[in-house]
């Protein structure tokens, strides 16, 4: 099950953009291989930013913990590291992708990673009848649960992986699906939902 390494990503940030000046306060990544989590770097961050209020709200992530946390410098390099040219995945990968290759290109740095997987999205074309797909209500749907407060990296993380694994445990039981790699997730990732099906039963006569 996902026979490649594939790290599951997901960032607490100050907002929804980069761009407008938001900053990531906190990661969590985790290295899958053989549907197993076997690795993780998990860490708070500095990037000496306002933690708005309703950040805080959301996630209980407040301005004392980050002003005492290791400063982006430290971790951003470290984190591009641990994720090396592995296969980066998250729940609405885009979103992290941006704020990494933000954080990166601060810091004149260049990610290793070339493929990016989103367990969203996968959700979406490999479970087309259900009601919700953000990660709370999906989770619940598929029988996975939180093990503790949503909206803390490490948690949101660590569901999201087990997504991805059910994703990968799903193909293989439902089509008899071999080898379930990054190369397989990113082509679905690509297709429209209605061509997902018979995209798969091609793949299991490979």
């Amino acid at each position: 099950m996902l026979d490649q390494p594939i790290v599951m990503l997901d960032f607490e940030t100050t907002g929804l953009s980069p761009l407008q000046g938001d900053r990531i306060t906190e990661v969590a990544a985790l290295r899958i291989v053989g549907g197993q989590v076997v690795e993780r770097y998990v860490s708070l961050i500095n990037c000496r930013v306002r933690i708005p209020s309703f950040i805080t709200g959301l996630t209980g992530i407040t301005q004392a913990m980050v002003d005492d946390a290791p400063p982006v410098e430290r971790v951003v390099p470290e984190l591009l590291d641990f994720i090396g040219g592995d296969t980066l995945a998250a729940h609405n990968a885009s979103f992290d992708d941006k704020f990494l290759r933000a954080e990166a290109a601060r810091l004149a740095l260049t990610p290793g990673y070339t493929s990016l997987v989103c367990s969203l999205k996968l959700s979406r074309r490999v479970f087309p009848a259900l009601g919700s797909y953000k990660l709370g209500q999906l989770s619940g749907s598929l029988g996975i649960r939180f093990r503790s407060a949503a909206h803390r990296a490490e948690a949101d993380a660590e569901v999201a992986a087990q997504v991805l694994i059910h994703i990968g445990q799903h193909l293989r039981a439902a089509y008899g699906i071999g080898r379930v790699d990054a190369a397989l997730l990113v082509a679905v990732n690509k297709l429209a939902a209605a061509k997902v099906p018979q995209f798969l039963q091609k793949q299991s006569q490979q």
